[in-house]
């Protein structure tokens, strides 16, 4: 079956078509682009396609505007934030960028304990019989899931169980960056899921993850998730030092 293709409007095509350029360096800090009048009869769209993409490169840190003074690209990796993580794992020619991924994977190993130990916290600070809530509950059954496919239809079964203990983490600051990660899985995943392969079809790691949150064990908890990515982490250096091109090994 085939999904509709997301809509997307003027603004949206200019916005991708900027931000692009920005990330590749053809666009490098310190350049300022041409008048907004310019800059929509090169790129064939409205003034108003470009005002809206200007807008938006500016909320992600990738340009500043100063009225009378043009618009300037800045050096985004020092003002942007965590949301263009998406948009770093592939360059223009569809290439991964290696350090993207591997700040990704680093990301994500510092993440995952932290998710684990706070799950596990929160059991412990509740009373034993107040324990089985509907978030563990839902981690359990989402074990249970995982635990019940096999090979490749796992990879989203290990995704929706990290779901379920962010949840029963219950730290929104923790939901946001998971919700981070998750959107820039989903840009790579093609390329990604034969790799993390490794990591996906273990099941020990969730089975110690579950039960040191359900016993509110936080160190348990932690030592188990951190042991649980590593293997993904392992996976994933062993194939970009084999096969990211040159260029991107950074």
């Amino acid at each position: 079956m085939f999904a509709p293709l997301p809509r997307e409007s003027l603004g949206q095509r200019v916005h991708r078509e900027l931000r692009q350029r920005i990330l590749d360096g053809r666009l490098p800090v310190g350049e300022r682009l041409p008048a907004e009048r310019d800059l929509a009869a090169s790129l064939g769209v409205n003034r108003g396609a470009v005002r809206e993409s200007l807008k938006r490169l500016q909320q992600s840190g990738l340009v500043s505007i100063r009225h009378g003074g043009g618009t300037q690209v800045r050096e985004w990796r020092r003002h942007a934030g965590i949301e263009l993580l998406p948009h770093l794992l592939l360059d223009g020619q569809g290439q991964v960028r290696a350090a993207a991924v591997r700040g990704l994977m680093a990301l994500r190993n510092g993440l995952a304990p932290t998710v684990a130990e706070r799950a596990a916290a929160r059991a412990e600070a509740a009373p034993p019989a107040a324990r089985d809530t509907a978030p563990n509950t839902e981690l359990s059954t989402a074990l249970a899931a995982l635990e019940a496919a096999e090979g490749a239809a796992r990879q989203p079964l290990a995704l929706a169980y990290w779901s379920a203990l962010v949840d029963a983490a219950d730290d929104l600051g923790l939901r946001l960056a998971f919700n981070t990660l998750e959107q820039t899985y989903g840009a790579a995943q093609a390329a990604l899921a034969t790799v993390l392969r490794p990591e996906y079809e273990r099941l020990d790691e969730p089975r110690r993850i579950t039960a040191a949150v359900l016993a509110g064990d936080p160190g348990a908890a932690a030592r188990a998730a951190r042991e649980y990515v590593a293997f993904g982490a392992a996976a994933v250096e062993a194939w970009l030092r084999r096969y990211a091109p040159p260029e991107s090994r950074a």
